[in-house]
């Protein structure tokens, strides 16, 4: 009976009472090192593809839910989704930044990933998939199916961002003081608005068994883009040159494993990550329960780049 009054709860609305809150933060990467984390440039590689695996998909987001806004019922849940865009937003002109003012101005050619990210995001999952029309009869599952998408997504984000939250390896290994703040503190946005995309999907009529075939399909391309983005950019780099890395070689999925054993919060172990899917299956699955919002905000509150935004606003 608690199973059935939880799911119903979360189907007719937000399951929060909480407001949440965007920031309008800026990050200054004059000073930040290809090699962020000192004497770790795959680790720096790996975490860097983040900037531009992200602001397309969350560009994406912010179209979507700007589309099914009209659709929503509930008052709560439609201010949810409202803070939720605005944030969203934020962090993709967070990760621009880096990838234009940080990235590009060390020379490292990133345009190749940004447009894989783009056609995936602006034609393959558009709402006229590569310029085919949707029939009227079918448009609602198609948003449904994108929603469900950004649900997943957004499962595996509240993964990373408790992750980096709760990272102390990085500080202590001296990684940069700009990008150690970006990391944590959309790690701790994504904790903090963690509920909206699940609440939303179940809102509009999103199905429990299509949470099975969502999340192989998020698994297999979010690690998939993310290898084959590092694999990328690191064959710029004379030190990979004798290894040339690329999705397709066990090199470089050995290495992340091996990094992620040898050194405990350096990065995520890649069967750990997947393994943490396995919640967002359950019948019983809550969001709400995923990680604590008191510790996100915590953070927040301490956040240099987050800091400066609430001087601006004063």
């Amino acid at each position: 009976m608690k199973l059935l009054q939880r799911l119903k709860k979360t189907k007719n609305g937000s399951s929060i009472q909480y407001c949440i809150q965007p920031r309008k933060v800026k990050f200054e990467w004059q000073n930040t090192p290809v090699d962020w984390v000192p004497e770790q440039p795959f680790v720096s590689y790996f975490i860097n593809e983040i900037n531009m695996i992200l602001p397309a998909g969350e560009f994406w987001f912010c179209r979507l839910y700007n589309k099914v806004l009209s659709q929503i019922q509930d008052e709560k849940l439609k201010q949810d989704v409202q803070a939720f865009i605005r944030q969203e937003a934020m962090h993709a002109q967070a990760h621009n930044s880096a990838n234009k003012e940080y990235l590009r101005e060390r020379q490292i050619d990133i345009q190749r990933n940004l447009d894989l990210m783009d056609f995936l995001f602006g034609k393959l999952l558009a709402d006229q998939p590569l310029g085919l029309n949707i029939p009227k009869p079918l448009e609602h599952q198609w948003d449904l199916f994108r929603l469900g998408i950004v649900a997943t997504v957004e499962h595996m984000t509240c993964v990373l961002g408790k992750y980096a939250l709760y990272n102390t390896e990085w500080k202590k290994r001296g990684a940069d003081p700009a990008m150690l703040d970006l990391v944590k503190w959309h790690g701790a946005e994504e904790i903090e608005h963690r509920t909206v995309a699940f609440d939303l999907y179940h809102h509009l009529g999103g199905s429990y068994l299509a949470r099975y075939y969502l999340s192989i399909v998020v698994i297999a391309a979010v690690l998939g883009l993310w290898v084959d983005g590092t694999a990328h950019i690191m064959q710029q780099d004379p030190r990979f040159k004798s290894i040339r890395p690329a999705i397709y070689k066990p090199w470089i999925w050995r290495e992340w494993y091996a990094i992620s054993q040898r050194n405990n919060g350096l990065l995520p172990n890649p069967l750990w990550l997947i393994s943490q899917q396995l919640g967002y299956l359950m019948p019983w699955y809550d969001p709400v329960h995923e990680a604590k919002t008191e510790d996100a905000i915590a953070y927040l509150n301490q956040s240099p780049a987050a800091l400066r935004a609430m001087l601006k606003i004063a």
